[in-house]
């Protein structure tokens, strides 16, 4: 009796549908969240650089990750994280490699102040828990403050995104040389990873792909093999 009013004054409203939930998001929401889930993607956006989407820009998934960069809820961009870290380790890249830098896509000042965090730094935090890999939230710096990439189509993104990053001066000498992961929240185009990549390896710096929660688009979408 005494447990069951106890568990009352700690539960919390799930930020999704409002339930009473003792964990962050309700096991309702969860499961919704895990119907959008992708075992087995790899996106190809050139020959060297694959990306793995956690799940699909949609439903229950796309209002979680509003929730994060819209709604104050960074806690909920760690979770996620921390999903995409355990998919992570079940693929064959996962598997064989035992170093990576993880890499989040940075916001530019104006906005990472407006916002208060880095949606994608909260989700590389939770996924470099699971993984054990080493997180440098400040290798990159976005330099120049870009339009909402909504409604743009895949050149105007290009055009928007064309020069906004840069290394920071500070990385080379703080991180060592393992192969670098990028980590963002949604996968649309592959401009803004094209363009990241870019800043890295003109330093000599090997990019060895990205990993994102959510795919927005099919294009160019390849399934590997279920044996993950």
């Amino acid at each position: 009796m005494l447990r069951s009013l106890l568990s009352l004054f700690v539960q919390s409203l799930c930020p999704l549908c409002q339930r009473q939930t003792q964990e962050l998001i309700c096991t309702y929401c969860q499961q919704k969240i895990r119907g959008h889930h992708l075992s087995a993607w790899e996106i190809e956006t050139s020959r060297d650089l694959p990306i793995f989407a956690w799940g699909k820009y949609e439903g229950h998934l796309k209002r979680a990750i509003a929730q994060i960069k819209y709604e104050n809820k960074p806690e909920l961009g760690i979770l996620l994280g921390e999903w995409l870290g355990q998919s992570w380790l079940n693929t064959p890249q996962g598997k064989k490699i035992r170093r990576l830098t993880v890499v989040p896509i940075p916001l530019h000042q104006h906005k990472l102040k407006l916002r208060g965090f880095n949606q994608s730094t909260k989700i590389a935090r939770g996924f470099c828990q699971v993984t054990g890999y080493t997180l440098n939230p400040h290798a990159l710096i976005r330099v120049r403050n870009t339009e909402a990439m909504f409604g743009l189509n895949s050149q105007q993104r290009q055009e928007n995104i064309h020069n906004a990053f840069r290394i920071n001066k500070n990385f080379n000498s703080t991180v060592a040389r393992s192969p670098i992961l990028l980590l963002d929240d949604i996968y649309t185009t592959g401009s803004t990873i094209k363009e990241a990549c870019q800043a890295l390896t003109q330093n000599s710096l090997k990019v060895c792909g990205a990993a994102v929660i959510a795919i927005a688009s099919f294009t160019n979408i390849h399934k590997e093999n279920q044996k993950y």
